[in-house]
């Protein structure tokens, strides 16, 4: 159903059982995948493409032009998946010559006030909470979840299946499966309850800590940290994943496990 008192323009390419509420603005360069629901007042502007089942709500805008001074009106886009949602007045921009997209990936939530940058690229199944803030050409990993008032710089990146508390201030990359808080920034733990309930195996969420002891607790730098994880823990997809994401970092990794905070709750 789309309300006569919507703006689509007739260019637009809408699938199958979309809903488009009133004073929602659909530019003509837009492909909208079957059964999206777009909010009244939503706005998807030119370039957007957007998979399947996917709820657009009030004041949220898709593909908005990049907040970058280098941006020269280059053409780019947002390429959504499926069976996202995007809350209130969440933004999400277009990519810039940089990469040419934004990449967001399939059932994602992403909440109200969140921005995402020129460029960035979020994973599947990732939730970032109300009024996260992706810089440009940041990277997102899948699952992982990012806390309110979370502002991460750009070209950072966050691994799969990390959690980061809110407030958090992100200025290096996040390995993958870390549990992160505190300012400035820093390791606090495997996210072993998140594992969990994603099915990793209590023996592999074990063997995830012990690397993760090496790595942060151990008191090396990370170099000879990840040497040692390599050569103490048997191949597996974890292990290389964590090692390979440490080495490729150009950022850097953040802080160590800080002892005097170990105690501290997350919010």
């Amino acid at each position: 159903m789309i309300s006569p008192l919507a703006h689509v323009h007739p260019d637009a390419q809408l699938g199958k059982n979309v809903t488009v509420e009133p004073f929602a603005y659909i530019a003509g360069d837009v492909v909208i995948g079957d059964g999206c629901w777009i909010g009244p007042g939503a706005v998807v502007y030119d370039g957007a493409r957007m998979g399947k089942n996917c709820k657009i709500h009030t004041s949220a805008v898709i593909a908005g032009v990049p907040q970058d001074l280098k941006f020269r009106g280059e053409y780019s886009t947002v390429e959504m998946g499926d069976n996202n949602t995007v809350r209130e007045c969440a933004t999400i921009n277009r990519g810039t010559a940089a990469r040419g997209k934004t990449v967001i990936g399939s059932n994602n939530l992403i909440m109200a006030y969140v921005h995402v940058g020129h460029d960035c690229v979020v994973g599947d199944n990732c939730v970032l909470v109300n009024r996260v803030s992706l810089a440009g050409e940041v990277e997102v990993g899948d699952w992982a979840i990012l806390g309110g008032h979370t502002a991460v710089h750009q070209f950072c990146r966050i691994g799969a299946h990390a959690m980061l508390s809110g407030g958090s201030l992100v200025s290096k990359d996040v390995p993958p499966y870390v549990k992160a808080a505190h300012l400035p920034l820093s390791f606090v733990g495997a996210n072993f309850i998140g594992l969990r309930r994603r099915g990793f195996s209590p023996e592999k969420v074990t063997e995830i800590q012990d690397m993760f002891r090496i790595i942060f607790q151990s008191g090396y730098g990370y170099s000879k940290a990840c040497d040692m994880v390599e050569g103490q823990f048997p191949q597996s997809p974890e292990r290389d994943e964590i090692i390979t994401f440490i080495r490729d970092s150009k950022r850097g990794i953040l802080k160590p496990y800080n002892a005097n905070k170990a105690g501290d709750e997350m919010e």
